[in-house]
């Protein structure tokens, strides 16, 4: 079983150890053995989608139940069906034409940084993708999610150690902190690391080599050859997904003249919200926060982030219908001034003409 109990320096010294000893006999494994770990692992997440993504939110108050079970299941299931057959045991491949073998070998023991906002899926995928790869891998929970974070690893580590992976081979400090988080990132061979720019920095600071997935802020284009219809319910589906705490998710569509009143009237219809010209300073007011250092940097406000239309409405004071699935502010240009210009992590879509 994992150690799991990490609140200082010393005893992460202790959980990197126990990790890197469980990494150095699980890289000696069979193909046919870290297989069957990694099923094991991913079954076992699979079952347990339901259960975790109702703790995500109960502990988080972001997103939805539904949306996070459907992430749940694909970190898991999806995943497993995606790489189960994918070799990652000495030569995976090999060109005769050019006497070339591909030999697969871990990195050793990474280091995982997970959001509050996908706390239970991200921390399922990193965990399986080491696994299958034969990594070792400690995690450091966002500390707003980390009830429900360990959670879901303790189930890929209790599976995959009943299928014969080493105890250790997945850890993670139970009592996260910053200073823990970048002392891991520091000491590990490789991070992963998922959250805000802050975050991301760090790691692609901390002197190891990392991948980065950092705050999004998708533009769509909407043109006059487009399915006005289809781009509009998709668009909504997609904002709207878990709360918009995705940040793959369209934060600023950009409709052309020609066929801006007719898009306007396809969100409309698929459950878009307008907010009132003399409203949107309200939901400006609460959408974003400015940095104490720079006035000029702004990150979406925690208060905002997963939360329904309705929620955010009377966060800012105004009335929004209770079947409003997404929320939309028509902007004038794109401008960072504005708050609606930025990754919202809500179901909040700035509208361009």
């Amino acid at each position: 079983m994992a150690v799991g109990n990490t609140a200082d320096g010393a005893n992460l010294e202790s959980l990197l150890a126990q990790t890197k000893a469980a990494q150095k006999a699980y890289a000696e494994f069979p193909q046919t053995q870290v297989d069957a770990i990694f099923k094991a692992a991913a079954l076992a997440a699979d079952k347990a989608a339901i259960t975790l993504a109702k703790a995500a939110v109960a502990e988080t108050g972001m997103g939805n139940v539904e949306d996070k079970v459907i992430k749940n299941r694909y970190a898991s299931e999806y995943i497993y069906t995606q790489y189960k057959d994918t070799p990652t045991v000495g030569v995976v491949s090999r060109d005769s034409k050019k006497g070339l073998a591909v030999i697969a070998e871990p990195l050793g023991v990474l280091a995982a940084v997970i959001p509050c906002t996908n706390p239970t899926s991200t921390a399922v995928f990193q965990a399986l993708l080491a696994l299958k790869t034969r990594n070792g891998i400690v995690f450091s929970p966002h500390p707003r999610a980390a009830k429900s974070t360990i959670a879901a690893l303790e189930v890929v580590s209790q599976a995959a150690v009943a299928a014969g992976a080493p105890a250790g081979i997945v850890n993670w400090i139970s009592a996260p902190s910053i200073e823990l988080s970048v002392a891991l990132m520091k000491a590990c061979d490789c991070t992963l690391a998922t959250g805000g720019p802050g975050m991301v920095f760090s790691a692609y600071s901390a002197g190891k080599p990392a991948i980065g997935v950092g705050p999004g802020n998708v533009p769509v284009v909407i043109d006059a050859s487009a399915d006005i219809d289809a781009a509009a319910s998709a668009i909504i589906h997609s904002k709207s997904f878990d709360n918009g705490v995705v940040c793959a998710s369209e934060q600023n569509a950009i409709a052309v003249r020609e066929i801006y009143e007719r898009f306007k009237a396809a969100l409309a219809k698929h459950g878009a919200y307008f907010i009132p010209a003399a409203d949107m300073d309200k939901v400006r007011a609460v959408l974003m926060r400015h940095s104490p250092k720079d006035p000029a940097v702004m990150s979406a406000n925690p208060l905002v982030v997963g939360q329904t239309p309705v929620a955010i409405g009377k966060l800012a004071g105004i009335e929004v219908p209770a079947n409003a699935r997404i929320l939309v502010g028509e902007i004038p240009s794109f401008d960072y001034g504005d708050p609606f210009a930025h990754e919202k992590l809500a179901p909040v879509l700035s509208l361009i003409k």
